[in-house]
């Protein structure tokens, strides 16, 4: 039996619909909420600066990653302290590379010295953590995201790199390692045993919550009769 109650993980919920972003501020289970301007581009959010504000001023008391979308390493920076204006629970996340792979190390170093809280994303290696970790202010919250699931897409498991970049900051208190883009509702799982401290999970697993001990006999059965169901409502013949 597992208990999502015994995890020490955090969970984050990780989407850009409002009303269901709202829903879930009442949940006790989710800790705090990621967007990006993808996942606000396929919720048809039209203004990202009208949605992220509205977003903050209903949440206060969870953090919030919004992200920068400048390329210019500059824009980024005045990007990074307009979003860090719309409140005190906002992270601001910065990609770990611009689109021509210069790295934003030095942008973090300087954000993290003025005490902007980053959420560094889009990392895939273990190397990009540990070039990182020389650029956060010790003093200053940070979030390390670490895309687990776009790196078990490639057939690689995860789960040691992320077992390594919790170790590599073990000392650090001001350093939270993220597993992000979770596959399956057992990456929860995975990333708690890991030691993550968090997981950012999106709405169609978050939907999987209420199987977690969901009798398996029951389950195969149910399946059963779905696959019968469809075959009868089609009108199947052999």
């Amino acid at each position: 039996m597992v208990n999502i109650h015994d995890l020490k993980i955090e969970v984050f919920a990780d989407g850009a619909d409002l009303t269901s972003m709202l829903e879930l501020n009442d949940d006790i289970n989710i800790r705090g909420f990621t967007t990006n301007p993808s996942l606000m581009k396929k919720a048809g959010v039209k203004d990202y600066k009208n949605f992220a504000i509205e977003l903050s001023q209903k949440i206060k008391d969870k953090p919030l990653s919004f992200e920068v979308f400048a390329d210019d390493i500059n824009q980024m920076e005045d990007q990074a302290h307009e979003i860090n204006s719309w409140g005190k629970n906002i992270n601001v996340k910065i990609p770990i590379t611009n689109t021509k792979g210069v790295s934003t190390n030095d942008l973090i170093w300087k954000l993290t010295s003025q005490n902007i809280k980053c959420n560094v994303t889009a990392i895939f290696t273990i190397e990009q953590v540990k070039n990182l970790l020389g650029f956060i202010n010790k003093d200053t919250y940070t979030i390390i995201s670490i895309f687990a699931g776009r790196i078990a897409d490639t057939g690689i498991d995860p789960i040691p790199l992320m077992q390594e970049a919790v170790d590599l900051t073990k000392l650090k208190a001001n350093i939270k390692i993220l597993w992000a883009s979770p596959r399956e509702l057992l990456n929860i799982f995975h990333a708690d045993d890991s030691g993550c401290h968090i997981i950012t999970v999106p709405s169609d697993i978050l939907k999987k919550m209420n199987l977690i001990n969901k009798n398996l006999d029951e389950f195969s059965l149910e399946t059963v009769k779905m696959f019968y169901d469809d075959a009868r409502n089609v009108g199947y013949k052999i």
